[in-house]
């Protein structure tokens, strides 16, 4: 009789990647490869685009490829499965919990402002947005965020006063981002406005929209609960500089 040697496996060697997992990392590599600037290991959004970077392993060797892509005088963000180590050559400026969630397929419980003149924006506005995001600071937005997706704003008087848009998009999922309102005009449900447009042109292509948020933004993590998102994973935002 013959006998079979039986081999425990790593159930995380059975695991089959989700093209959210490593996000930005598989966005500059996929469907949004014409913003990126690589090297080896590394890859990065154009400065006037963005300051996300993905790593391929976060290792310190995928960490010296992203060094020549990133200036002495600017800061990068990563988005890690694990909160950043000490890694020879930058310094840690900041860091934050991320919530990472995805849209599911449920009828929203929100009041959404249906009422509101919602415009297209565009490069024309671009200096509006960076007003509006500076103020705000729903994260960074740059000269040419916009070009990564569809930009919607609410006006008043002409001024813009609400936004949302799109940033990474990767195969079969978009990101929504940039949703901030001015402080002079919250409570009047602008962001749930903005998101169920965004969310409806999303999903008219076939895709699901996920986002990002700190873990201790407890009232936007409600409003995105109620519109339709769940939380997938946790993610560790680490802002870089090199020394």
């Amino acid at each position: 009789m013959s006998s079979i040697e039986h081999t425990r496996l790593n159930p995380e060697t059975l695991r089959v990647p989700h093209p959210l997992d490593n996000v930005v990392w598989n966005a500059l590599n996929t469907r949004q490869v014409e913003f990126s600037e690589s090297l080896e290991h590394a890859c990065r959004l154009m400065p006037d685009v963005g300051r996300l970077a993905g790593l391929d392993n976060p290792n310190p060797v995928a960490y010296a490829s992203l060094a020549p892509l990133v200036s002495a005088t600017e800061t990068i963000g990563l988005f890690l499965d694990q909160p950043y180590e000490d890694n020879l050559g930058w310094t840690l400026v900041a860091r934050a919990p991320l919530l990472q969630m995805v849209y599911e397929d449920v009828a929203p419980d929100v009041a959404t402002g249906s009422n509101l003149d919602v415009v297209e924006l565009g490069d024309r506005d671009s200096v509006e947005m960076l007003e509006l995001t500076t103020l705000t600071k729903p994260g960074p937005f740059k000269r040419n965020t916009n070009k990564l997706g569809t930009y919607l704003g609410v006006r008043s008087e002409g001024r813009l006063i609400a936004m949302a848009g799109e940033r990474l998009k990767v195969p079969g999922y978009t990101e929504v981002s940039a949703v901030c309102t001015h402080p002079g005009h919250t409570g009047r449900g602008y962001a749930g406005r903005l998101m169920s447009e965004l969310v409806g042109r999303i999903r008219d292509r076939g895709e699901t929209p996920f986002l990002h948020v700190r873990e201790d933004n407890l009232r936007a993590i409600g409003l995105y609960h109620r519109l339709g998102f769940e939380t997938r994973v946790k993610v560790h935002l680490a802002v870089l500089r090199k020394n």
